[in-house]
């Protein structure tokens, strides 16, 4: 896909996260939001899927780590044809296969259930060692919050995909700067990224999460990179595309009321509206 086409999927990808969560009346829009475009490429261009075929052996596989951002998963999901866009609007309901973290064992697409953070990259680097083990050619993509990366399970993991030199693995880092109570470096500072992923022999990228030249450069050298893993740190805005939600971390984890989604799509729609334009 081009540019535009990309930045159009996003745009709707944005629609879908904040309509799942606005009938759930419980998620987490901002981190969701913040990661729409990368979610966007990965299903749309980068990973080798078919939403026909959820189980083919040889396809890559996708880690969200950070769990709770599942709208964002689910919604690039449902764009890409595993199951219909109309079932977003079930998050979180009884009976739905879109709960509140993702279940690997319900929702076509999914690769893990991930939800406790810090877990989802151990389990990611288990995947890729596995591909390593069996000559397998798939690799592994895992998404972490910039926050979630406190856990000291995270720097375990990156320690060991660093000494088997796993290059068929990719870590994405989404700094978007803000988490739960508040702002990162106030929280349990966890800079500088790049430099502690380094320290564990990985080769870092560091980009803008919304511009999809440097996106698709970053997984482009990423392939190209051998004998060690790759992380990628993409500099994020937390609630991307909604006016009143970004660089807001009070909608970490909350939902929007009528009145506010009816604010927020409007502001999706005029930014779809500006990319028809182009």
């Amino acid at each position: 896909m081009n540019n535009l086409d990309l930045a159009k999927t996003a745009n709707e990808v944005r629609k879908g996260i904040v309509t799942a969560v606005h009938s759930a009346k419980a998620g987490h829009p901002g981190g969701s939001l913040s990661c729409a475009d990368l979610m966007t490429f990965l299903y749309f261009e980068e990973m080798n899927i078919d939403p026909k075929d959820p189980q083919k052996k040889d396809r890559d596989r996708f880690v969200l780590s950070k769990g709770h951002c599942a709208p964002a998963l689910y919604s690039a999901l449902a764009q890409r044809g595993y199951f219909p866009v109309e079932e977003l609007t079930t998050l979180r309901k009884l009976g739905s296969h879109l709960q509140g973290h993702p279940c690997m064992q319900h929702t076509p697409g999914v690769d893990m259930s991930s939800g406790s953070l810090g877990q989802g990259i151990s389990v990611a680097v288990g995947m890729a060692l596995s591909a390593k083990l069996s000559n397998d050619s798939y690799r592994v993509y895992t998404l972490l919050g910039d926050g979630e990366i406190a856990e000291g399970q995270v720097w375990e993991a990156a320690m060991f995909a660093g000494h088997k030199h796993l290059d068929n693995l990719v870590v994405i880092v989404d700094n978007n700067g803000l988490q739960i109570d508040g702002k990162i470096e106030d929280v349990c500072n966890p800079y500088p990224i790049d430099k502690k992923f380094e320290a564990f022999n990985f080769h870092v990228i560091n980009i803008d999460a919304h511009d999809f030249d440097q996106i698709r450069a970053a997984f482009a050298e990423a392939k190209n990179t051998k004998g060690m893993p790759t992380a990628i740190i993409m500099k994020s805005i937390k609630g991307k595309g909604v006016s009143f939600m970004e660089n807001q971390a009070g909608w970490h984890g909350k939902a929007p009321n009528d009145e506010q989604y009816e604010v927020a799509m409007e502001d999706l729609k005029k930014v779809g509206e500006a990319l028809c334009q182009k």
